[in-house]
């Protein structure tokens, strides 16, 4: 015979409730997608569908100079980033440190940007270091560190230490040991954490904004991004800002994918 399906208006519910609020969250990104595509030079009034302002993106050179800025801040941020967050998410798991001491270590991820980034600015302003994207640089690999370290962890918490004992006293030097047994083990990891750490640099205004040097120079695309929506929102900002998005939205599932299957590979 065949089996029906009990009803279960909880999961009806929930299953509901879950699409409301990807309709909540969504829904203004897809619009501000479709309407960067919109050929009137109004924001919100629909006439016809080209590519005119995407064009004129890639002509704006105070756009270009941005781009190219947060590009190389996000790249040698996630470098550092990544190699200091997952030797230290070795170190921590190896040596299972106390609670303190991961409070401290995380607590970059959880206190508000803004705090942080006014503690960055006091501690450059005491050491009298000039504002610039070497500041930005510093700033971003201080913040995306516990991120990187949060999710190399994941990884390591299947990691069998005994392997590496095993190795030491078989001979191989240390640095033997990581190259072919731990860093093959967490790779994946590794790999996600450089590609959250990338995308989180790419995003981030409110740390790049406090610590960053006057002038062009040092102004990165969401800083732009910021300095262009004062004067009104235009079909070439929601051109830019889909670019974005959608670079952002790659780099994370992406970044999800790998360290999920790095957890349960």
């Amino acid at each position: 015979m065949r089996e029906f399906k009990r009803f279960d208006p909880t999961r009806l519910w929930l299953a509901a409730h879950l699409r409301l609020v990807y309709v909540f969250l969504y829904v203004p990104i897809g619009v501000l997608m479709v309407l960067s595509f919109n050929k009137a030079g109004l924001p919100t009034v629909w006439s016809g569908f080209s590519f005119e302002w995407y064009g004129k993106l890639a002509e704006n050179a105070a756009i270009l100079s941005a781009a190219r800025n947060t590009i190389v801040v996000a790249v040698i941020s996630t470098i550092l980033a990544t190699l200091i967050g997952s030797l230290l998410a070795i170190g921590m798991e190896y040596r299972r440190r106390g609670a303190g001491l991961e409070a401290i270590l995380f607590a970059p991820m959880i206190i508000p940007d803004i705090v942080l980034a006014i503690a960055l600015l006091s501690f450059f302003t005491l050491l009298e270091v000039t504002l610039g994207l070497h500041s930005i640089i510093l700033s971003h690999v201080v913040f995306n560190i516990a991120f990187v370290c949060a999710v190399v962890r994941t990884r390591l918490r299947s990691f069998d230490w005994s392997v590496f004992e095993a190795s030491i006293d078989l001979g191989a030097t240390e640095i033997t040991t990581f190259r072919r047994i731990i860093l093959p083990a967490i790779l994946p990891g590794v790999i996600a954490g450089a590609m959250l750490s990338f995308t989180l640099s790419v995003d981030e205004f409110i740390i790049a904004y406090f610590t960053a040097g006057a002038g062009q120079s040092s102004t990165t695309l969401p800083m732009q991004i910021y300095s262009m929506i004062r004067f009104g929102v235009t079909p070439e900002i929601n051109a830019m800002a889909s670019i974005v998005m959608l670079v952002s939205f790659t780099l994370v599932i992406a970044a999800q994918r790998i360290n999920k299957e790095s957890v349960t590979g």
